[in-house]
């Protein structure tokens, strides 16, 4: 018998090492985790330090710590990896074949999982997630809520670790609300970003319960760089552009209602919002992802409610967090991801989604993921989920990379995560291209002109010339061959050489 602060009733308490033989060497590891905090330390590193022949399935809501996406691809022990993942040890095997990834929109991998199209159905499905707190029939998670409560609900066994460096007033952030199975699923009854309609805890089958490990380690999250200077222009341009929008449209009368992707760029972006004139209009949170920029909009009083589904804050940012966990969490809400990413409820609160992409081409398509078409970096992550649902699509990235050196406006992208019908303005450091209404030739000109680095404009201007006559050897006017969404195939990806 357990009785604590942290732990209640009778529970199977093991070491990490215990709780890894539970593990079968091919089982489907469904770990909890979401913006690099809230995973699971102990038995993933138990299991790759085991020595035994592993060919593990890992799925995680989101990206996780390198305890699973390091330690465990180190120790070959990682057959196939779902959705998304942010380590360079992990993203090395991907990009090598030693790891079978698929990319995946985040929103969705619950339902994957809990109906098929992931994990092998033959496969014995482990869930380990980190709680702050747990009984016999139920969990409170840590800083992330990510697809936890529809592991935990999948799973054949579970695995909990109650992790003491996490507070316990964590459970105050918690907001668990699961959705029916199709086709009678209905609708998710949360009428306002910041409206709480679940429990804090995710409950379960005691009789899936296989092991309760207690351990005492911080999360490994990532540290936001400082903003650079090209941050701050984007960030200067894309205010001064939502300045405008929300005098102009009806849509935001009462409130802006705003999404950010993860990363630097977006913390940054997040941090300087505080500068936008929105008059007495409300700032409301609706996304993914609690970074540091948001804790100082909190903090300054400019932001009504916050709704995501993890605290993927800096080292620093968890010691604030922390230092007054239950003043934050009046303002703070976490949900699963398939609430926190619902199409339904980005559509029903018309969100302004900002996310960023490696590169744009001239019509409007943006690549997020594979470095020149073919190297994955992380995965599409959330990014889709917010893009094709928001009211307004927004897509900010430098206008160039390697130190100026390569253009990140392109003529054509070599790989598509988002289409142009799900790009409506693109924000660079240059300027901002209203893409919306606008044909394929109009969005080409937009682009170039106001997105592009200048080092790089006339070249594409001399791309789109060649692409509009249908070729450098073409006879006839301009435009005479270049079609609809003129492109010149056989210089696309060789016009800056």
């Amino acid at each position: 018998m357990a009785e604590s602060d942290r732990l209640s009733g009778d529970l199977p308490l093991r070491d990490a090492e215990e709780a890894a033989d539970a593990v079968p060497d091919d089982a489907a590891l469904l770990v909890s985790g979401f913006g690099s905090v809230g995973y699971p330390k102990a038995v993933p590193e138990a299991l790759a330090d085991s020595g035994r022949d592993l060919a593990l399935t890992v799925v995680s809501g989101g990206s996780v710590g390198g305890e699973i996406d390091a330690a465990l691809v180190e120790a070959d022990a990682v057959g196939r990896r779902f959705p998304f993942q942010a380590r360079p040890e992990i993203r090395a095997a991907v990009n090598d074949g030693r790891v079978a990834f698929a990319d995946r929109h985040v929103a969705g991998v619950g339902d994957d999982v809990q109906y098929g199209g992931l994990v092998a159905t033959d496969a014995t499905s482990v869930a380990i997630v980190e709680a702050v707190a747990a009984g016999e029939d139920w969990l409170v998670p840590s800083t992330s809520l990510g697809q936890t409560p529809a592991f935990v609900e999948a799973a054949d066994r579970l695995v909990v670790e109650v992790n003491a460096a996490q507070p316990r007033a964590l459970e105050r952030f918690h907001d668990v609300y699961r959705p029916g199975t199709p086709p009678d699923r209905e609708p998710i009854p949360v009428d306002s970003p910041g409206e709480r309609v679940g429990s804090p805890r995710v409950e379960f089958d005691p009789g899936k319960l296989a092991a309760v490990v207690e351990l005492d380690r911080r999360d490994d999250p990532y540290e936001f760089r400082e903003p650079t200077a090209d941050d701050r222009a984007i960030a200067a341009n894309l205010c001064e552009f939502l300045e405008a929008e929300v005098e102009r449209s009806e849509l935001f009368a009462e409130s802006v209602r705003l999404q950010f992707g993860v990363g630097s760029l977006g913390n940054a972006l997040m941090g300087a919002l505080g500068d936008a004139d929105v008059g007495d209009r409300d700032l409301v949170y609706f996304g993914e992802v609690i970074q540091d920029g948001l804790l100082d909009l909190l903090d300054e009083g400019l932001l009504r409610s916050a709704s995501a589904t993890s605290l993927a804050l800096s080292a620093s940012g968890q010691d604030r967090l922390f230092a007054d966990a239950e003043r934050y969490a009046e303002d703070v809400v976490l949900r699963p991801t398939d609430v926190s990413n619902s199409p339904a409820l980005i559509d029903r609160f018309g969100v302004v989604a900002v996310n960023s992409a490696l590169e744009v081409d001239a019509y409007g398509h943006a690549n997020s993921t594979n470095v020149g078409g073919t190297r994955m970096v992380n995965g599409v992550g959330g990014s889709g989920d917010f893009a094709r649902n928001a009211a307004l699509s927004v897509f900010a990235l430098p206008s160039t990379a390697s130190d100026g050196d390569v253009s990140r406006v392109v003529p054509m992208v070599p790989h598509v995560d988002h289409t142009e019908h799900d790009v409506d303005v693109v924000v660079t450091e240059q300027g901002v291209a209203d893409l919306r209404g606008t044909s394929p030739r109009e969005r080409a000109r937009l682009l170039v002109e106001e997105c592009a680095h200048p080092d790089f404009r006339e070249r594409l201007r001399a791309y789109l010339d060649r692409a509009r006559r249908g070729g450098d050897d073409a006879d006839g006017g301009e435009g005479a061959r270049g079609g609809h969404l003129p492109h010149d195939l056989d210089a696309a990806f060789s016009w800056d050489e």
